[in-house]
């Protein structure tokens, strides 16, 4: 979701942005992730992906950081973002996130897809009544981890989820339209059925929750 989500946001005129990712390019990543070129194979993503935002609009500032961010460095980078997007691909790096995001009051754009299945939520930390990650899918639970590596992903399916973060990002910054806050929509590519949930907040959440 990453690769069409940044190339929105930069083409609307975002003016800074930063993305964070350790890994290179191999082959199996050019069907869905695409903002990278084969001449870039074994290049690291963050790299390619920034090189191909400049090329869209010179006139952003662009932060690549091949790295895998987690404790006090996420905190860090949350504190001075004005919003986050989630387009990661693990639960720990979700809950670590969700929970920088809500520390630092900042709002979070959830997405995920696997398989032909996408999701997609908006968690403003900026209002109180905000649920979070946690509060759908709590941290020890007994969920399978799935991943785009290993169970496949509808490569088309990636660019609707990450396509639908951008809109609810210029949404936030923009004030403009409803955003997702407070909703969980799901999507099912292969039945083009969208359904959509009500997210409320956990009062017994230990990341967001008021008592307990």
């Amino acid at each position: 979701m990453a690769c069409p989500a940044a190339l929105y946001l930069a083409g609307a005129g975002v003016g800074r942005l930063t993305i964070a990712d350790a890994d290179t390019i191999d082959l199996t990543n050019l069907q869905r992730q695409i903002a990278h070129r084969h001449e870039r194979l074994g290049m690291l993503k963050v790299e390619s992906l920034r090189q191909s935002l400049l090329a869209l609009n010179p006139d952003i500032e662009v932060q690549a950081l091949a790295e895998k961010v987690s404790g006090s460095r996420l905190d860090e980078l949350v504190e001075y973002h004005d919003l986050v997007l989630d387009c990661s691909d693990n639960f720990p790096t979700r809950h670590a996130v969700n929970q920088a995001c809500f520390q630092q009051g900042k709002p979070l754009v959830s997405g995920a897809a696997i398989k032909m299945d996408g999701q997609i939520s908006v968690f403003d930390f900026r209002q109180s009544d905000s649920a979070c990650y946690h509060c759908l899918f709590p941290e020890g639970d007994e969920v399978e981890e799935t991943r785009c590596a290993t169970m496949g992903v509808f490569a088309p399916l990636v660019g609707v989820i990450g396509c639908l973060q951008a809109a609810e990002a210029l949404k936030l910054i923009s004030g403009v339209g409803r955003t997702l806050q407070g909703r969980l929509v799901l999507f099912n590519l292969a039945s083009q059925n969208w359904r959509e949930i009500r997210v409320q907040k956990d009062p017994l959440c230990p990341v967001c929750g008021t008592c307990g």
